[in-house]
């Protein structure tokens, strides 16, 4: 891969294969010409929301002459997904606003996708569909979630604070006081969202919040030392395979051969079943990786 795309990457270590060979190409030719009309990151983002909600509505025919656009346009979506963080990168356009919105687009993507399917399927499924897909959905929001949040911790110990969007509920929770409706109505609109959003990721991983709040106290303000950073980088790699996977592309494949076969509601089971398996097992393994080198930290600060 190019120099100039790599430089538009968070990590190579939280990259897969499909992203390098075919979105992170295409979003960085993007954000190029987006760069030269002037194009903000968050316009990018907008941009790629009416896409997917194009895509989902499509879906909602039985026929391949709309669900052939319709994934057409969902992969055109999902290079706009992937130009805007590209663009920010390029541009030093970085914002918690960015990162709310960035999120918030495959959100309303789906919401269409499910209504959509449930729609197509309810004169076959009844009212069993629609359960089936908001216990899905339950499940996608929270499959995402911690997939994000997973990958900011590792780029965490990857590339220190400044390059990664970990975020302390405590401090969402201040700012969210200090703004007002009245003095920025956007944010203020965002972060009624984004900060119970952080508040679930820190509850689903308790080991991880006890293992921050021990690197807090021994290192404070402190860069770790970089034995530390390489320990948990070796441990937790092996993990973000497994995060892109709840992420987007083995979802939506999934999705498009469900959709292509006419069996839509295969999705919802694959994301009940394997997906949902795939992330107790990272839960699992992460919360174990958090504890044993959280020890590892202390035994080194009793000896030191």
């Amino acid at each position: 891969m190019k120099e100039e795309i790599k430089s538009t990457l968070k990590s190579m270590d939280t990259e897969e294969f499909i992203d390098l060979a075919f979105y992170r190409p295409i979003g960085y030719l993007w954000a190029k010409l987006f760069e030269r009309l002037h194009i903000t990151p968050n316009a990018v983002s907008v941009a790629s929301i009416f896409l997917g909600v194009a895509a989902g509505v499509l879906f909602y025919f039985d026929d391949l002459a709309y669900t052939i656009p319709g994934i057409l346009l969902l992969i055109w979506a999902n290079s706009f997904d992937s130009a805007d963080g590209q663009l920010a990168r390029m541009t030093g356009q970085y914002s918690r606003l960015g990162r709310v919105l960035d999120g918030v687009c495959g959100d309303i993507w789906f919401i269409t996708i499910y209504a959509a399917i449930c729609f197509r399927l309810t004169p076959e499924f009844g009212i069993w569909i629609w359960l089936m897909a908001a216990v899905a959905g339950y499940f996608h929001s929270m499959q995402a979630s911690m997939a994000d949040y997973y990958r900011n911790f590792h780029l965490y110990f990857l590339k220190g604070k400044k390059g990664s969007e970990l975020e302390d509920s405590s401090i969402l929770v201040a700012r969210n006081k200090e703004i007002t409706w009245k003095s920025d109505p956007v944010e203020k609109f965002f972060m009624f969202f984004y900060v119970p959003y952080t508040q679930k990721q820190e509850q689903r991983t308790p080991a991880m919040q006890k293992f921050r709040i021990t690197l807090r106290n021994v290192y404070g303000d402190r860069e770790m030392p970089q034995w530390l950073r390489e320990h948990f980088r070796t441990l937790s790699k092996p993990l973000m395979k497994y995060t892109n996977i709840l992420s987007f592309n083995t979802r939506v494949i999934v999705l498009f051969v469900s959709l292509l076969i006419d069996m839509p509601w295969i999705y919802f089971v694959f994301e009940l079943t394997v997906l949902n398996g795939l992330l107790l097992y990272m839960r699992i393994t992460h919360e174990r990786i958090c504890k044993e080198t959280e020890q590892l930290v202390l035994n080194k600060e009793n000896k030191a």
